[in-house]
């Protein structure tokens, strides 16, 4: 080691924070790299997301149930997780239904909420210490698990499956436009 390098360890809390951040901010340049006029475009596609607006929403209805079993959870009682009505077999027809329901959303309604909830989360996460996010069963609502991979599940891991998603859309949104001047 050289004479004056200094280690800092970084916790897994940072980490997460840092990680999401990152991938939330790529996330906002793949869908701003899309003029703004043409942001709005739905691609054709077999996928239940079709345009950015869809994914948008996806990830903001995610941070509100995150929310809710957090309050819901930290004031004693037991979250249905992932939703009332439903189980984790279940998933595809829950996303689908939160699908149905911001069909009238506009994407920059849908923008400025997931803003929002992603601060929003952002803070639970840096309210609590590397310790109540780590340790498994710290919180009894989280039941064999931890604070962690709540959080991952709905900020830094979902944000790279929406990056994922945007890149196809905006790719087709820009190969769209190519096709219709024929630019080559």
């Amino acid at each position: 080691m050289q004479e004056g390098m200094i280690i800092v360890a970084i916790s897994e809390k940072e980490i997460l924070l840092l990680d999401s951040e990152r991938n939330f901010k790529l996330l906002l340049e793949i869908i701003d790299s899309v003029p703004s006029r043409k942001r709005s475009i739905s691609i054709e596609t077999q996928d239940r997301d079709k345009n950015f607006r869809d994914v948008v929403m996806h990830l903001y209805e995610w941070h509100a149930m995150l929310e809710r079993w957090y309050r819901e959870g930290m004031n004693g009682d037991t979250p249905f997780i992932p939703a009332p009505g439903f189980k984790w077999s279940t998933l595809k027809s829950l996303n689908m239904g939160i699908w149905e329901s911001y069909q009238d959303v506009t994407l920059n309604q849908a923008m400025k909420k997931l803003k929002l909830s992603h601060e929003r989360v952002m803070d639970l996460i840096k309210s609590h210490t590397n310790q109540e996010i780590m340790i498994k069963k710290y919180y009894k609502w989280t039941k064999t698990s931890n604070l962690y991979s709540y959080f991952a599940a709905n900020t830094s891991k979902h944000y790279i499956w929406a990056i994922k998603k945007c890149e196809v859309i905006a790719k087709s949104i820009k190969e769209g436009e190519k096709d219709k001047f024929n630019i080559i």
